[in-house]
């Protein structure tokens, strides 16, 4: 049985052992995913010694079949197309336009939130470590990589606490590294291995990106002087 964490900042804590090797790297992000990937970034950013950021994704769900994934959207204005699923289903530009104007209305919006009016980080060349709360099927995580494959960054990888171990492998071979704390099975489901998995809210999200952004801060100065 697979040890389960307290929180998501826990989990953040004992991913944050698995990525030593990328503390204080000049060339270093951590980019989460929010809403849940926040806390555990938080922690990661903070034990590591690295900028903490928010990389927003939407899905672009086929209508009638949301659940089902045409393509995402991206931070940046990336959007990637899943033709997998666009051209079986003979799914128009017009149907795929107006998708995305949708979902690129709530993107901006939890932007604006979460970002205020800093600007969007530069990541070229640069080692990005993607964050969330844990893997169910993946599919989030594998717009996130390929959108910011678009803005040329010198390695992605993906760090988790928890995974389906298939989920794992699948996204491992996307990325160019990825660390799953912990893969059981059976999975079932991401919140299983979370003692307390209670929703991350907006606030939560603003304070976390507030503090990590008062640090760097701190450290910028520490280091000059």
């Amino acid at each position: 049985m697979s040890k389960r964490f307290e929180d998501r900042a826990d989990a953040g804590r004992a991913l944050a052992a698995r990525l030593a090797a990328y503390s204080d790297r000049a060339d270093a992000i951590v980019l989460a995913l929010p809403r849940g990937g926040v806390p555990v970034g938080f922690e990661v950013a903070a034990s590591l010694r690295l900028p903490l950021d928010v990389f927003l994704v939407r899905k672009l769900g086929v209508p009638g079949h949301e659940e089902l994934a045409m393509g995402a959207i991206a931070s940046g204005g990336t959007r990637v197309l899943n033709d997998d699923v666009v051209t079986p289903l003979g799914i128009g530009s017009q149907t795929i336009e107006r998708v995305t104007a949708s979902e690129q209305q709530e993107l901006e919006r939890r932007d604006s939130a979460y970002r205020d009016d800093r600007p969007q980080p530069n990541v070229s060349g640069r080692t990005v470590i993607l964050v969330d709360d844990g893997l169910a099927t993946g599919s989030t995580m594998l717009a996130a990589i390929r959108a910011l494959r678009t803005q040329q960054p010198s390695r992605i990888v993906v760090a988790v606490p928890t995974a389906a171990p298939t989920v794992c492998d699948e996204i491992g071979s996307e990325a160019d590294e990825i660390i799953c704390a912990i893969t059981p099975k059976p999975f079932y489901a991401v919140g299983m291995w979370y003692d307390d998995f209670s929703e991350t809210t907006d606030a939560e999200v603003r304070s976390l990106l507030h503090l990590a952004a008062q640090r760097a801060t701190t450290q910028r100065r520490e280091s000059d002087s």
